[in-house]
């Protein structure tokens, strides 16, 4: 169970960390089957679907291909959808949504290999969640998505980490959103509304920490610059009734815990 100061941490800055939630051996299992996915997309030349999962890829003229992201990568590796599954995972995101089940979305591997250029301008997973035309309603009033990243490298200022802004840092209309933002991964546009990148809090830690966030909270996070990876595991639950939208990848948008 979550403790009142973790409750308070999310509500009231959009996040929390639990620290050393899984074990090094844990935690081993997972960049392995990490290190499998990013091998095989060595082996690809775009971006597809590819044995259960979908792989977003950039393939430079010359050197290893990109991996942006892998999404619904346990249904190319199994373990990491049971992991997902963990009731040290799902436990806390039914807590903050105040459900008894959720549907899980997001089971992502995100690599930030050494010194290629992968990086996030600021945003909302509200951004990714709603695409308009009636594909996502708020059903319990606080955003009905928990998103938690799991550590599977130390999270150090060299490699990239991510960063989170307060609220009242960037401009939101009525709804919590942010005005003017620009699309995944693409250059903020110059008229966009100004940002106070001043007051980002990066967050750091070590393999087997977790992070939780709700799909309003403002964060981001720049390019490794280090000698090591910085890849972690992203799990994402909604609340029942939250989404109407297809995602991709043999299984997804299950119901946890599956006894329902």
């Amino acid at each position: 169970m979550l403790s009142e100061e973790d409750k308070r941490s999310f509500y009231s800055h959009g996040f929390l960390v639990l620290r050393a939630l899984f074990t090094p051996d844990e935690v081993r299992t997972a960049r392995e089957a990490l290190e499998r996915l990013y091998a095989t997309a060595q082996t690809l030349r775009q971006t597809g679907d590819h044995d259960g999962a979908f792989f977003a890829l950039s393939v430079p003229p010359e050197g290893p291909v990109i991996v942006q992201r892998v999404v619904w990568a346990g249904g190319s590796e199994p373990c990491l959808l049971r992991l997902s599954e963990d009731p040290r995972l799902v436990g806390p995101a039914l807590e903050l949504l105040g459900t008894e089940a959720c549907e899980q979305l997001l089971c992502q591997a995100h690599y930030k290999m050494p010194n290629d250029g992968v990086a996030f301008d600021w945003h909302q997973d509200i951004q990714h969640r709603d695409k308009g035309n009636s594909t996502w309603r708020d059903v319990n009033g606080r955003g009905s998505f928990v998103q938690t990243i799991l550590l599977v490298d130390d999270m150090t200022e060299e490699n990239g980490p991510l960063e989170f802004l307060p609220s009242d840092a960037v401009k939101l209309d009525a709804q919590g959103r942010m005005l003017r933002v620009s699309g995944y991964g693409s250059p903020m546009p110059t008229d966009a509304a100004p940002i106070d990148t001043t007051r980002a809090t990066p967050v750091t830690g070590h393999a087997g920490d977790v992070l939780v966030f709700g799909p309003h909270a403002v964060h981001g996070s720049t390019p490794n610059t280090s000698p090591w990876p910085r890849r972690v595991l992203i799990n994402g639950y909604a609340a029942p009734g939250a989404n109407a939208r297809f995602y991709p990848g043999k299984g997804a948008c299950r119901t946890l815990p599956a006894s329902h």
